[in-house]
């Protein structure tokens, strides 16, 4: 099967090492003049990191990354767990994006991808794809997924209408940083007043990732680090979180990315008989839950094991858009669950709650 994937990120180069494991022949459009990630660093649970086994690459992700033993902490540093709670519901694997994103290119065959490749549209036709370029070139296939992100054009055609939306008021800021002498267990996920919340975690050896977010944040003055220092002070008492606040201090301006968040709304449909979208393109979230990759993740897994035991193309994706858009309606409640919890023992049990949900319920791919 002639498989063209828009989007060279997380999940479309995953998306492209699943297929080719079925014996796709496919072909990444990535609209950057490099193979490259946005973001810092990124958090991958069991059912991601099983996906990764099945590409071979699962024992290479594991050796960059940093397992993490999540605790939730007060402003004033009180560690809090839900009662009744396993360690299983608090453990992932933190990688960082760019060493993970050059790995899975390397998986897929850099020979590959098409960089500076824009999609411009689509025609889709009773036997192919048809693939328009920005530049007029044109491309065809038998399946065209669009893992181009919560800016999709892939969805913008396929769905009218579905641009994304700002989730009003929340930003979120992050880096990473040389390792120092900050706690090397690190402080994920301190719940701080003024709806702030954030922290620090070891993401390779040597480097340190920090993050802050605000829901509600009000008008942002200042430079990127000043406001993001105001908000690591929401998350500071009595001398707890001294070494984020000196930590995101010491950050060079230019190595600070800050975000208004965006989400995709819910889609009345995910696929048409050869258009299927996949990872943020179809369900981008807040990333206040810490699972959107992972989930993207398990789109392809799904995905792939749809398309190897369905051979009839447009079938196999009414099975893909029924199974995610299923699941998706729980993740969104359990998102709203966890961006409304007011302190952080209410933060623990409704994020453990969802971290079980997701584990417990994961499919089998």
């Amino acid at each position: 099967m002639r498989t063209v994937i828009a989007g060279g990120g997380l999940v479309g180069l995953t998306t492209a090492a699943s297929l080719q494991s079925i014996g796709h022949d496919v072909t990444v459009l990535e609209q950057a003049p490099e193979v490259r990630a946005a973001g810092a660093g990124i958090g991958l649970w069991p059912n991601a990191l099983r996906e990764f086994d099945h590409i071979g690459i699962g024992a290479a992700v594991r050796g960059m990354g940093s397992e993490i033993d999540t605790w939730f902490f007060d402003a004033a540093g009180r560690p809090i767990r839900a009662a009744g709670s396993s360690a299983s519901d608090h453990r992932f694997l933190l990688v960082p994006r760019p060493a993970l994103n050059s790995l899975l290119a390397d998986a897929v065959g850099r020979e590959r991808i098409r960089l500076d490749a824009r999609v411009a549209g689509y025609t889709e036709k009773e036997s192919e794809v048809v693939v328009h370029l920005a530049d007029g070139e044109e491309l065809r296939a038998d399946l065209l997924i669009g893992a181009d992100g919560v800016y999709s054009r892939v969805r913008a055609q396929l769905v009218p209408g579905s641009d994304p939306v700002e989730h009003a008021g929340h930003y979120a800021w992050r880096a990473i940083v040389p390792a120092g002498d900050e706690r090397p267990q690190g402080s994920v996920l301190t719940v701080g007043r003024d709806r702030t919340r954030g922290g620090y975690a070891r993401v390779a050896a040597g480097q340190t990732m920090w993050m802050v977010n605000q829901f509600e944040a009000g008008p942002l003055t200042g430079n990127k680090r000043e406001r993001a220092l105001h908000r690591a002070r929401n998350l500071a008492e009595a001398g707890w979180h001294d070494d984020l606040v000196e930590m995101i201090a010491a950050t060079p301006e230019d190595a600070i990315l800050e975000n208004q968040i965006m989400f995709v709304p819910p889609l009345p449909y995910w696929t048409s008989k050869r258009i299927a979208l996949i990872g943020d393109a179809a369900h981008g979230l807040s990333p206040h839950i810490a699972a959107g990759g992972t989930l993207g993740i398990e789109d392809a897994g799904v995905l792939r094991a749809i398309l190897s035991a369905e051979p009839h193309l447009p079938q196999a994706l009414v099975q893909y858009e029924a199974a995610r858009t299923a699941r998706f309606d729980d993740v969104r409640e359990h998102a709203v669950a966890v961006e409304q919890a007011t302190d952080a023992a209410e933060f623990a049990l409704r994020y453990t709650a969802f971290s079980h949900w997701m584990l417990t319920t994961a499919p089998a791919t």
